[in-house]
């Protein structure tokens, strides 16, 4: 007893009341909304570990958050603690892939089917329309398969798909999607989505199962629950439907993720869904400044589906958030080189800074400026390091070996390395594994008996045959020893030194492969290569971000969710990117982007740096976006503007008030002209002689116009976009 109380001081040590309060909750729903750098970690960790020492056996409680990265850090705390053995801490993802596994005779599944990742899914859509004979379909594959992942987003199969379909276009989607369904079982495989859509049917229908898993999970903590979707609502309600112990941790205001199947209002309904409930707000942030803290305060404020925060700090004022206007993008990538330069040698780290930005496309430009600053810096792209083409080399034959129905990887394996197997030859297997019934590598292993197969042929098929044989025992090893001998019995070794003796950057990617593999082993020794290669299926972005690297980190926002830095630059900060073009007339996708503003701006904790530019090039054309509107929403007191001229320093010594220049005259406030009506400033441009502004109009498009010089009036309508 004296041991337990010991523990769960220190355990309550060094908490706020709000904190304290949420920790020490026992039984029945709870509801913690917290703001950006509130503790929200430090309180899921405290509360799992609270829980184990007041007497919860540590296999009762299941910590569920959305990346590998966040699920390891809270994995460590709570062992930190002292009591993380036998807990379960994982992604929604992870959980319901080793679930499927564990209960596939339930699921209607073999435990050894493969998860499809981004490109594996593309392809799979590119067979169905072909089998549909809708290859030249009005809409690309891209946009066919994320209509059918917001299908499976919203629970609906291709049945319903076609009961609902209100198009002709709706139709044909349906017919591909039910034809894609066909072609993910024949592989024995699921995307993504299935994870989700199979966990949360089965929890539905099998009532016996579901008793067994609450049995089992007899607390559910979810992080970031304003970003969990319609089937991970239903998974954690299934797994708390009797005890009702769900500890629901997140924050509205950072709710990003609507447009892949996020469903804002499984958080703002949980009070609806469990009125017993204990709401807790953590508001006090330990992260920003006041300055900074006060610039999203003030932008996040205008949403309307929300549920309010009173968000204060401690800290320091700290500097004021710079507002940079460029004259165009070459210009404010000099100029983010420049400044993160400036605050290095002021004593940050070059790992204290990182860049965000809304689209890919404004990363060219700013590596540009990087290199030519001499500048360490990484792009956080994680998912990329699985696509490159050596990796889903060896991938594709661990997959083979441990799912042999993958057609997938079974087609990107059987001449790599090159073994004389050539398309004709291929497109003839799959003709007659159809019309035979049976799998692709069956009809390998049976080419012989094929029509018209030529002596040589049958031997290099069987030779391939014979080497997925000899392969095959190497699903019992460990990952590092599967990979090691695949690249030794395939070739794929030899082929990689016989290409460039030299370090390679496709040799150090396999080098870096065999690490993450070894890794894995070292730290679940009794793990197996199914569940490794589940891992890497399920990687992110976000986990492999290094705060070690010594490098300035490039990363787009939605990236940088759950991230913090010294130094923020968010770039592009204008119309058409932020919000983006397509998310700026509908208003929940208007909120989502002012949400998305308010993240990227929280990540930071003592420097804020704003840019846009008057004229940026875009698809061959140079486009006058302005400012964002967002920009007008950050509190006056807050901010500092500066205006920059094409050298990349400002005209005026680097002081220049563009945003409150010509009387108070502000980006996103709507104006009238005599000649062209209503409008809304984009952005305004104050020089010693002159005020430039652009203006948008909504019949005669942008403008750009010289105050002094017409007849443009303000019209006082408060805040007219929200």
């Amino acid at each position: 007893m004296k041991g337990e109380g010991v523990a769960i001081q220190r355990i309550l040590e060094g908490l706020t009341d709000p904190q304290r309060e949420a920790v020490c909750h026992r039984d029945g729903p709870l509801l913690v909304l917290a703001g950006p750098g509130s503790g929200k970690t430090r309180v899921i960790t405290r509360r799992a570990a609270y829980l184990a020492a007041g007497g919860v056996d540590p296999t009762n409680i299941l910590a569920i958050t959305f990346t590998n990265k966040a699920a390891n850090e809270m994995a460590q705390r709570i062992a930190a603690l002292g009591f993380g053995r036998g807990m379960t801490v994982c992604t929604f993802h992870s959980l319901c892939a080793r679930l499927l596994r564990q209960y596939a005779d339930r699921a209607g599944l073999s435990p050894s089917f493969t998860i499809f990742d981004q490109a594996d899914r593309l392809g799979a859509v590119r067979q169905a329309m072909e089998r549909c004979g809708l290859s030249g379909f009005g809409l690309p594959p891209g946009r066919v398969e994320a209509r059918i992942s917001r299908l499976k987003n919203a629970m609906h199969d291709p049945d319903e798909a076609e009961q609902t379909a209100g198009t002709a276009e709706d139709r044909e989607l349906a017919r591909i999607y039910r034809t894609y369904e066909a072609i993910l079982a024949e592989q024995n495989a699921l995307d993504f989505d299935d994870l989700l859509l199979r966990m949360a049917r089965l929890l539905g229908r099998d009532a016996e199962l579901r008793d067994q898993l609450e049995d089992r999970f007899r607390y559910v903590l979810v992080d970031e629950y304003q970003d969990t979707n319609h089937a991970q609502y239903l998974i954690a309600r299934g797994l708390a439907l009797r005890r009702r112990n769900l500890c629901a941790t997140g924050d509205p205001d950072q709710s990003i993720y609507g447009w892949r199947g996020a469903n804002l209002g499984n958080i703002l309904d949980f009070e609806n869904d469990f009125p017993e409930a204990r709401v807790v707000r953590l508001e006090q942030n330990y992260r920003s400044t006041k300055n900074i803290l006060a610039a999203a305060d003030g932008v996040i404020r205008q949403n309307r589906a929300r549920k309010h925060k009173e968000l204060w700090t401690h800290n320091a004022a700290g500097p004021p958030v710079q507002a940079v206007e460029c004259p165009d993008a070459p210009t404010e990538a000099r100029y983010i080189a420049t400044r993160i330069r400036q605050l290095v040698d002021e004593g940050l780290a070059y790992g204290d800074v990182a860049v965000f930005y809304r689209v890919n496309a404004l990363t060219r430009l700013i590596e540009e400026g990087l290199r030519q600053a001499q500048i360490p810096y990484r792009i956080v792209r994680g998912v990329e390091f699985y696509s490159r083409a050596e990796i889903k080399d060896v991938l594709a034959y661990l997959r083979v070996l441990v799912n042999p129905l993958d057609e997938t990887a079974l087609l990107r394996i059987i001449n790599t390395p090159p073994r004389g197997i050539g398309k004709t030859t291929v497109d003839r297997l799959r003709t007659f594994a159809r019309a035979t019934g049976i799998p692709l590598i069956q009809a390998i292993r049976e080419a012989r008996t094929m029509p018209d197969t030529g002596r040589g042929t049958g031997e290099k098929l069987d030779r391939f045959a014979r080497l997925i044989e000899t392969l095959q025992p190497v699903i019992h090893a460990s990952a590092r020893s599967a990979i090691e001998n695949v690249l030794r019995l395939s070739g794929l070794g030899e082929t990689l030194l016989r290409d460039d003796p030299g370090d390679s950057d496709a040799r150090q990617n396999v080098d870096e492969l065999i690490s993450a593999a070894a890794e894995y082993d070292r730290e679940h020794p009794d793990g197996s290569l199914v569940e490794w290669l589940q891992q890497v299926s399920l990687v992110s972005d976000q986990d492999t971000y290094d705060p070690e690297a010594g490098a300035v980190t490039l990363m787009t926002l939605h990236a940088a969710k759950g991230l913090e830095f010294p130094a923020v630059f968010i770039a592009g900060f204008e119309e058409n990117i932020l919000p983006h073009e397509q998310r700026r007339e509908d208003r929940s996708d208007l909120e989502e982007e002012r949400r998305l503003a308010f993240v990227g701006m929280t990540r930071a904790k003592r420097f804020l740096t704003l840019t846009f530019c008057r004229l940026r090039d875009a698809r061959g054309t140079t486009r006058v976006n302005g400012p964002s509107r967002f920009l007008g929403e950050i509190p006056r007191d807050t901010l500092e503007c500066i205006a920059l001229g094409g050298n990349g320093r400002s005209p005026t010594g680097g002081h220049m008030p563009a945003c409150s220049a010509h009387a108070g005259w502000q980006a996103g406030q709507l104006v009238r002209h005599p000649s062209f009506g209503l409008g809304r400033l984009l952005w305004v441009d104050a020089q010693p002689s002159r005020t430039r502004a652009g203006v948008r109009f909504n019949v005669y498009g942008d403008k750009i116009l010289i105050l002094e010089r017409t007849r443009l009036e303000r019209v006082d309508v408060r805040n007219p976009y929200t």
